[in-house]
């Protein structure tokens, strides 16, 4: 289940935010009177309680806002036990100080805000002689191999514990922790309240993760990227999986350059069965699988891997997707052969996607020209695929027929930014830009003022996650869903 911690300044806001969870049926409330201003009256939040509740007290040096003694402090929780709180959280260097009492479960806890450390083991070991109900331990996740450290701890204790990473390279555990048996995670009232490290809003652990539905059985697929925080697919792969009923869930994986062989070696032991890989490591992928198709073969680029017993499979959708919108966006026969004959494109940017459009378009009959801000990478993606690379600040006198933007510039929140100027643009030219958010890039803008067609990049980012989706379950994407709630996902409140 899911504890949704509140934390408010007044016992009325307490008491009104507890009664909003009640009432979209949160299962367990997480009362953090640490932020109560004033004298806190454990009886007056916990007499009329509309949930069942978690309360704790946290010490500064513990993420919390105590600011009395430490003996008003155990006082406080010792009469939450007395009132019959469901659940009571306890710091581990306390739990002698606290006894048990009636039914209430004690919650012994262990944070360390600046690291994983390496004894955790011990450290859960000597938690577990404290006469524990629960065992909660929070540590901050420094490498991707932090999240398995404590899901490791959590799948093999003997009694319940909820072992997770915080930061946002320990999402993950906190979405997978009840894979490996946590009785709850938490997660907060809502976006702009997190009171610790990576938490999750409550709507996304529910509407978007679909954490009540995560079993051991299930199966894990996710975005690789650093960073990945942005990234639209969770929402619109676990929107799919949702719709088709599987046993999966898709998370995103924050893994630095260098600890991507690390994570890639671990990958299949944790039940991930497929990823979607994203800047920086298109390239660098490379290294860690042993089997590729040809479209990566050619462009030596990888947006896809899956596992399957010993083989790690290296796969390519954005070049087919890519492909697919500019040529719906241009009106062309999806069949015809080499329908760019002739036609000459300008690809902006030196990294995998730009590769992969660059080397689509020329397998269309399209001459391809190349251009980047470093420009010793548009020199390398010229000469790997046998086209003219242009200096980026000559790219203006480009007077071809196909813009490509590959670049970052102009994502959210640089949204004031264009990498190709407005007056260089001309009337018929197609203008794609592969950024999808926002939708509506300064450059389309610009494109459509100068009576260009334009090629949105939230239609390549659907086709190519569509690709992916048929390969990581072997079924038919509804393009059409995963369109819907990328849109949701990007504009909330036009659909509130």
């Amino acid at each position: 289940m899911i504890c949704v911690t509140v934390a408010r300044g007044r016992h009325r806001m307490v008491q009104a935010e507890q009664q909003l969870l009640a009432d979209q049926q949160i299962p367990l409330t997480e009362l953090r009177v640490d932020f109560i201003t004033r004298d806190v009256d454990i009886s007056r939040l916990l007499r009329e309680r509309p949930t069942p509740v978690l309360v704790t007290c946290r010490r500064p040096q513990d993420g919390g806002r105590w600011r009395y003694s430490e003996e008003q402090r155990l006082t406080l929780l010792r009469t939450a036990i007395a009132q019959g709180a469901e659940y009571v959280d306890l710091e581990w260097d306390v739990a002698l100080n606290v006894r048990r009492y009636g039914k209430t479960k004690r919650v012994l806890s262990y944070h360390n805000f600046q690291e994983t450390p390496a004894n955790l083991p011990a450290i859960w070991e000597k938690m577990r002689a404290l006469d524990p109900d629960v065992i909660k331990i929070a540590t901050m996740a420094n490498s991707p191999e932090d999240n398995w450290v404590t899901l490791s701890i959590t799948k093999s204790a003997d009694i319940p514990t909820i072992a997770f990473c915080m930061g946002d390279m320990g999402t993950p555990s906190r979405i997978l922790c009840g894979k490996f048996g946590a009785p709850f995670t938490f997660a907060s009232i809502s976006s702009e309240k997190q009171l610790a490290p990576g938490q999750i809003s409550f709507d996304m652990m529910r509407n978007t993760y679909h954490y009540d539905d995560i079993k051991p059985t299930t199966k894990i697929l996710g975005v690789i990227a650093d960073p990945v925080a942005h990234s639209m697919s969770p929402v619109i792969h676990n929107a799919c999986l949702r719709k088709d009923g599987l046993d999966m869930v898709y998370l995103p994986f924050r893994v630095p350059a260098e600890g991507l062989d690390a994570f890639i070696d671990q990958a299949a032991k944790f039940d991930i069965t497929g990823l979607s890989v994203t800047i920086p490591h298109k390239e660098r992928i490379l290294r860690c699988v042993n089997d590729i198709d040809n479209d990566v073969s050619a462009v030596k680029a990888c947006n896809t891997v899956l596992f399957r017993k010993n083989l790690r499979s290296g796969k390519n959708t954005d070049i087919s997707a890519a492909m697919r919108v500019i040529k719906l966006g241009m009106e062309l026969d999806l069949n015809q052969k080499k329908p760019l004959l002739g036609l000459k494109a300008l690809v902006l940017g030196g990294g995998g996607v730009s590769k992969a459009i660059a080397w689509g378009l020329q397998q269309e009959g399209a001459r391809v020209f190349v251009s980047a801000r470093n420009k010793p990478q548009a020199d390398v993606i010229a000469a790997d695929l046998k086209m003219e690379s242009l200096d980026w600040e000559t790219r203006q006198n480009f007077s071809g027929d196909i813009i490509v933007n590959g670049t970052p510039v102009g994502m959210f929140p640089n949204m004031n930014e264009t990498p190709f100027p407005a007056d260089a643009l001309r009337e018929g030219m197609v203008v794609f830009d592969t950024i999808y958010n926002p939708q509506n890039t300064l450059l389309i803008k610009q494109a459509r003022a100068a009576g260009c067609r334009v090629v949105y990049g939230s239609d390549m980012f659907v086709e190519q996650a569509a690709m992916q989706y048929k390969y990581f379950t072997g079924k038919d994407a509804d393009k059409e869903h995963m369109a819907e709630a990328l849109h949701r996902a990007i504009n909330p409140a036009k659909y509130n």
